[in-house]
């Protein structure tokens, strides 16, 4: 142990938008059961770039007895944050589950000896679902169904609020869902800016609520498209608890 500058988290203050793990290039900072954590001492050096981006004020530097930064550890730690994560690997053969599938070629005849077909929905009641899976740690960043697209991203709580929501965004759109708050971030932003480079998308249009935490879907884009070099047309829809929309928005830069 040796006294030196390190970062210290009010939990009590801290509403886990994560913006500051975005900041945080050493992956120092973590959000944990909905709070931006210290994982560990070795990987924060101290210097505070994630202050600035805390809205709440719930960081600050503090000078106490800690372990030493470790700069190796701290980049193998990213390393290991960038690696595809392993959800999909743990069935024999690969999870049926995650299998990548463009929905809008499931148009199937209906086999004659087929049970009477129960009461049909009407068109705007029908699921506008063009691609599985959805969730992005899930979806590899060169599905055939990224090609040309005009990605959606949404956050995991929109289509529960908005009543609307695959008459309004989904039609036509592939999506991909994801949790600022309750998710390991840092692979998403190396997921995206992959798929900004690979997809060659048309344009992203990102649906997030109103609360603080979910405005950190925006930075993980925003840092995607630094990451990517790739200034890809973006679009910001705000949700409120209520299921209004709140603001839609052309981003630039």
């Amino acid at each position: 142990m040796t006294k030196r500058k390190i970062v210290e988290i009010d939990e009590a203050k801290c509403n886990g938008c994560g913006l500051c793990v975005t900041a945080c290039a050493e992956g120092a900072i973590q959000i944990v059961e909905g709070k931006a954590r210290l994982v560990s001492e070795v990987y924060c050096d101290g210097l505070g770039a994630c202050l600035g981006e805390c809205p709440q004020g719930a960081i600050t530097i503090t000078e106490r007895d800690a372990a030493p930064f470790d700069e190796t550890a701290a980049r193998h730690h990213v390393a290991r944050l960038r690696e595809p994560q392993p959800a999909a690997a743990s069935c024999s053969g690969g999870c049926p589950g995650a299998r990548v599938q463009d929905l809008r070629l499931n148009v199937l005849p209906a086999a004659s000896n087929e049970p009477k077909a129960l009461p049909t929905l009407s068109e705007s009641a029908r699921s506008a679902l063009g691609n599985w899976p959805v969730q992005l740690r899930l979806v590899p960043p060169d599905a055939p169904f990224l090609r040309d697209a005009d990605l959606l991203l949404t956050a995991d709580c929109v289509p529960f609020a908005l009543a609307d929501f695959h008459e309004r965004y989904l039609q036509g759109r592939p999506v991909v869902i994801a949790c600022p708050k309750l998710d390991n971030v840092q692979p998403y932003v190396e997921k995206l800016a992959a798929m900004f480079t690979l997809g060659s998308l048309h344009s992203l249009t990102v649906v997030h609520m109103e609360v603080p935490c979910c405005t950190g879907l925006m930075r993980i884009v925003q840092a995607a498209r630094q990451a990517s070099g790739i200034e890809i047309p973006l679009r910001e829809v705000v949700i409120s608890t209520r299921g209004a929309v709140l603001r839609e928005s052309a981003v630039v830069g």
